[in-house]
């Protein structure tokens, strides 16, 4: 395997401060990266669309949620893990692409859905078979145990780092 800007970044630690051990750098280094690579090649799609940062994951939470694909701003600011101030926004702008709409929850009557139209489950529908086939294709260098193993130590990792938060 071929040195990578991140190895280079750590020899230089190494030349400058042998005192340190900048191996952390490999591992939290390379994923600042990829996340940003990753990032640049799964947006495409959700421009082409026409949608804004953050507006797929919403459309998407109202799609996992099943029929009526209606969830409160406070469910949907738990799920895609924004503010309900980011939620407004975007269901604004997806209200006003006919995406989404406003309802009055039947069990509270001072209570507001969002749900999803008709256009935003087939608009959301679409995206998502075109997102998951990117997603194989950016991990198609692994195979299917590397991939599974990469899965597991990166869920650890997630749950290690957010009980350090706790």
């Amino acid at each position: 395997m071929q040195p990578d800007a991140i190895a280079a970044i750590v020899d230089q630690w190494k030349r400058e401060r042998p005192d340190l051990d900048a191996s952390p750098m490999l591992v939290i280094g390379r994923l600042f990266r990829l996340t940003q690579a990753l990032d640049r090649r799964l947006r495409p799609p959700f421009a082409a669309a026409g949608l804004g940062s953050g507006d797929f994951d919403l459309l998407a939470a109202l799609r996992r949620a099943g029929e009526p694909y209606a969830l409160s701003a406070g469910e949907l600011s738990r799920t895609v893990l924004v503010t309900t101030g980011a939620i407004t926004k975007r269901v604004d702008r997806l209200e006003a692409r006919g995406l989404v709409a406003r309802t009055v929850d039947e069990a509270d009557s001072r209570g507001r859905l969002i749900s999803l139209t008709p256009e935003g489950v087939a608009l959301t529908d679409e995206l998502i078979a075109v997102h998951l086939d990117n997603q194989r294709r950016l991990l198609a260098g692994l195979d299917v145990e590397e991939t599974a193993q990469l899965a597991g130590l990166l869920q650890r990792l997630a749950f290690t780092s957010k009980a350090e938060e706790d």
